[in-house]
């Protein structure tokens, strides 16, 4: 079986500067295709540093993929240091020197002379074509190790792995006798003891495969890992995913890379039906988290962030006497809010928010996390209501998320 590890480098990775994201896109990327990732090192732009992460890949692992360092200025030493790992020398590709001129003559901008050094390469090494920048990634095979190198920023590494760096790995995936599968199963409702309890028979049995429960903004995700052939493991992967599904039911919220908005976006679309939101405690983060989503404007109207009660009552019509007599966190209220927007829209889905996201404001008989949601179709109007824990963020984040989650049953005809 094929073993990697993921070297990026970077100061500002260290310093907190930038997020390293692009050890987490390699880290899947290799998984789903059935290699296995050892470990991965971040360091800084410092020579020795990278040369011992370098050193460290190549003695344990078959694939070393470094991100980053490939720029043309003085603190740009990957390639350099690579080199001096495999006692090899830097040759200038005239070819690629060309790739870097016509960058910057598209663009009607002077090339610095430094941009050059991009264009120095082992001799043995395939240089990998990057449209997006100047900095061509590298892939290079000796003595039975693999070396591929890729820009730092994710806007150009990402699409080089996909274009470039996958379809040879792919090849030589096929050639391996083992390979290691995952799969993500996403739920929104129960919490983590709650899901390990539901799925007891099922991590009683894994059928020797890994199973892991990981609670994430909300939901719980549960993570399969399976090491075999692939044939066995792609059979035992899916005999899993069956039994896990057909205990979480409509729990179930997605898979792997699958997010909940665009869940809920794609079943809007293919029933052609548009939503609108009116939230209060929520500040807007359901809308926020739909038009996170590109084309969301197909099947989301909009929404109205009605946080005071005259907002309430002048963008929704929710009535001065129900605010009075049962208040602004309260199921009729919900159900005004619900049915106002829905109405001034002109949409098919109204969908109201209300609730006490803390820290105070609560009481005894209205603690914080109490929250209720309204859904109002062409037919009539239901409301929901929801009690959570946790600081208000946190509420804010489960009120949404599960706000959407109703909004997907609704789609799916479990209501």
């Amino acid at each position: 079986m094929l073993k990697a590890y993921i070297v990026s480098t970077g100061t500002e990775l260290l310093l907190g500067q930038t997020p390293d994201t692009n050890s987490l896109f390699i880290s899947r990327a290799l998984t789903q295709m059935g290699i296995k990732v050892m470990g991965k090192a971040v360091v800084g732009d410092n020579h020795e540093y990278i040369r011992r992460a370098f050193s460290t890949g190549l003695e344990t692992t078959d694939l070393v993929i470094c991100s980053g360092g490939l720029g043309p200025t003085r603190d740009d030493l990957t390639k350099q240091v690579v080199c001096e790992v495999l006692g090899c020398k830097l040759e200038r590709r005239p070819e690629e020197e060309e790739c870097i001129k016509e960058f910057f003559a598209r663009r009607h901008r002077r090339m610095p002379d430094s941009n050059l050094r991009q264009a120095l390469f082992p001799s043995d090494a395939e240089a990998l074509p990057n449209p997006l920048g100047t900095a061509p990634g590298m892939y290079l095979e000796k003595d039975g190790k693999t070396i591929v190198l890729l820009p730092g920023p994710p806007r150009e590494m990402e699409p080089m792995f996909r274009a470039e760096v996958a379809p040879r790995l792919r090849r030589r995936v096929g050639q391996q006798k083992q390979v290691v599968l995952s799969r993500v199963i996403k739920v929104l409702g129960p919490g983590e003891s709650q899901v390990e309890e539901m799925l007891q028979e099922v991590l009683e049995d894994p059928q020797g495969a890994a199973i892991a429960l990981l609670a994430q903004d909300g939901e719980i995700h549960i993570r399969i890992t399976l090491e075999d052939s692939l044939e066995r493991a792609t059979r035992t992967l899916q005999e899993l995913e069956d039994r896990i599904i057909g205990v979480m039911g409509w729990h179930v919220v997605g898979f792997d890379q699958d997010t909940l908005p665009e869940v809920v976006g794609k079943l809007l679309r293919e029933a052609g039906l548009q939503v609108a939101f009116a939230e209060s405690c929520t500040g807007g983060l359901a809308a926020k988290l739909i038009t996170d989503l590109p084309g969301s404007s197909e099947f989301f109207w909009g929404g109205a962030v009605s946080y005071a009660n005259e907002a309430k009552m002048e963008l929704l019509g929710v009535s001065e006497s129900t605010l009075s007599e049962y208040g602004a966190v309260s199921p009729e209220t919900a159900k005004e809010m619900a049915r106002g927007i829905r109405e001034r829209a002109g949409v098919d889905i109204g969908i109201s928010i209300t609730g006490i996201a803390g820290p105070g404001g609560g009481s005894s008989e209205k603690p914080v996390g109490l929250v209720y949601m309204g859904l109002a179709d062409n037919r009539e109007v239901k409301v929901k209501e929801q009690r959570f824990i946790g600081g208000r963020e946190a509420v804010r984040i489960l009120t949404a998320k599960s706000a959407l989650d109703w909004l997907r049953r609704y789609l799916i005809g479990r209501g």
